[in-house]
């Protein structure tokens, strides 16, 4: 693989990586109520299944799943259902106010439940399967070893996501003094809840197109 084509391959990686999504928000917001340790559980757990989704897309398998229209649907509607009750749950919690050390002596002997919160988000897109899988053919090259191409791709992808994933759970944990006045969990419980209703609303509307 020349250093050019692995350098527009960073490029795109960088940008998607960067773009904030459900599992971002989820990162940020496990930053804000619990502090930034959890909020790397669950960055674990959702770089873990976009990577799979990665690998399957890399393998062919993507192509088959990404023209599945029953397949598509039912990862499309169980993110959603996901998304949209993280959202309900957030604007009908009663928490007046967050207790960060509280929180986090409460769930530092649970981590694999932050894991699979932030597998299930990051599973839930399959946008990301025909991405994957669009994305691929264009830096492949037939003639050299696909190990090889597959261990750098991924590698190079895992790296940026994890990486973003970290930077927004360190600015939920840095901008939570702020939410720890009396009242402000609430409001935040509230806008949250609403965003992720709405991540998952316009996710069951997405179409293969």
């Amino acid at each position: 693989m020349s250093l050019e084509t692995w350098a527009i391959y960073f490029i795109a990686i960088l940008i998607l990586t960067a773009s904030p999504g459900p599992s971002s928000l989820l990162c940020m917001t496990k930053g804000v109520t619990q502090g930034f340790k959890v909020g790397l559980f669950t960055a674990l757990g959702s770089l873990t299944a976009i990577t799979i989704i990665l690998t399957l897309s890399f393998t062919g398998l993507g192509l088959v799943i990404g023209s599945s229209e029953l397949v598509f649907n039912v990862i499309k509607y169980l993110g959603a259902a996901y998304l949209i009750y993280l959202g309900l749950r957030a604007i009908f919690s009663k928490e007046e106010e967050y207790q960060l050390q509280q929180s986090q002596q409460q769930d530092a002997s649970t981590p694999i439940k932050h894991y699979v919160s932030g597998f299930i988000v990051g599973s839930s897109n399959p946008k990301a399967i025909l991405f994957f899988t669009a994305l691929f053919p264009q830096f492949i090259s037939p003639e050299q070893s696909l190990l090889s191409q597959y261990l750098i791709f991924t590698s190079t992808f895992m790296v940026m996501e994890f990486s973003w994933l970290a930077i927004y759970a360190l600015l939920g944990a840095k901008s939570s003094n702020w939410l720890f006045a009396k009242g402000r969990a609430k409001i935040f419980n509230r806008v949250s809840g609403g965003v992720f209703i709405g991540a998952g609303t316009i996710l069951s509307t997405a179409s293969k197109a």
